[in-house]
């Protein structure tokens, strides 16, 4: 039996490919390359020395997952596919419900067909909106204030409603706070397009003088030195949160939210420092006002991921810097174009 993973060659698929394969799970893994490069595949292969099967599928083609439903005999599915990039959602809200909806709905649908109902779904805290206090728990009302957090809220809704209609469904719901850092053979990271969305990847890109400075929007707010206030986690600790979840979701049914994060924030000034212990290299930054919708302080409560998946981040804010600066160093043009040597069967989408 195997795992299917959507999205597998994306930053944090591509992290917990690396966790499953070196657990011994068999991968199926599908991207389409939307925001990933092929890359990635062959160093994945590298860092575990072990191969897996790889799809270049795109999930609003129905017929192309059920293919790979047909030809594997899939037992869960972990699904990061998606659209993400908050900005570009308020400008173009209907590709992010065309197409991170859409997409669930078939993968759905083809997974309920092949009697395939265990999923680990990669939700985000984004659909908690604007906290009204901290730490948040998952039991906090949900309120997403952009395309790309509703298009998440209303999948975890879609997928507590399968459930309500047939009880052999079991799914995970993770909710992340801030991925950063990359593996730390510094072979795979995050390799964004264009101009970085979060404050990590803009960082390490000062850093390389890629980017000439950094903006922090507000210095006024109620924190240790003005600025923000955020959870980060290390992408590699999050990558083994989806290992505990697909363990749970293996033996049990329902629907459960958990949030993967540290449990703890730092202030954007807090990050700034930190890498540049870690790199070595100076940060420039401006301040700017604040930006609207911002709020000071966001940071997760994790007692239910820790008791119930018995998961815990253990990666300190020095080891996400100095993986990310060896990534971003090691990479400063991300990943390259060449083909990947992964075991491959191309479907039209």
């Amino acid at each position: 039996m195997a795992i299917l993973i959507t999205g597998g060659a994306g930053y944090i698929g591509s992290h917990a490919c690396v966790e499953l394969l070196n657990t011994g799970y068999e991968l199926v893994v599908l991207d389409n390359f939307s925001n990933s490069k092929p890359e990635v595949l062959s160093r994945i292969k590298e860092i575990t020395g072990k191969n897996f099967t790889f799809y270049e599928v795109d999930l609003l083609s129905k017929e192309a997952i059920d293919s790979i439903f047909s030809r594997h005999d899939i037992n869960a599915v972990i699904h990061f596919a998606g659209y993400k990039a908050v900005g570009e959602s308020v400008c173009e809200p209907l590709k992010y419900y065309h197409n991170n909806i859409t997409g669930t709905l078939n993968l759905c649908d083809v997974m309920n067909k092949h009697g395939v109902h265990d999923l680990v779904f990669s939700s985000s805290a984004t659909v908690y909106g604007i906290p009204h206090q901290i730490p948040i728990t998952e039991d906090f009302p949900l309120g997403a204030t952009n395309p790309y957090g509703r298009t998440k809220q209303m999948i975890e809704e879609i997928l507590r409603d399968l459930y309500v209609s047939d009880k052999r469904w079991s799914v995970a719901l993770l909710r992340y706070f801030n991925p950063i850092g990359a593996h730390e053979s510094g072979r795979i990271g995050e390799d964004p397009n264009g101009i970085p969305n979060n404050l990590m990847p803009y960082i390490s890109q000062v850093a390389a003088g890629k980017l000439e400075q950094l903006n922090v929007f507000g210095d006024d707010y109620e924190t240790v030195d003005g600025t923000g206030v955020r959870d980060y986690i290390h992408v590699v600790d999050l990558a083994k949160g989806h290992l505990k979840a697909l363990e749970r979701v293996l033996l049990t049914t329902g629907v459960d939210a958990y949030n993967l994060g540290s449990g703890f924030g730092h202030s954007v000034l807090e990050m700034v420092d930190a890498f540049e212990q870690a790199s070595g290299q100076e940060i420039p930054y401006v301040i700017k006002d604040r930006r609207p919708g911002d709020v000071g302080i966001c940071f997760a409560d994790t007692q239910k991921a820790n008791q119930n998946l018995n998961w815990v981040a253990e990666k300190t804010l020095t080891d996400m810097c100095k993986d990310t600066w060896k990534w971003q160093s090691n990479n400063p043009a991300g990943y390259t174009k060449t083909q990947d040597h992964v075991t491959s069967i191309q479907l039209a989408p």
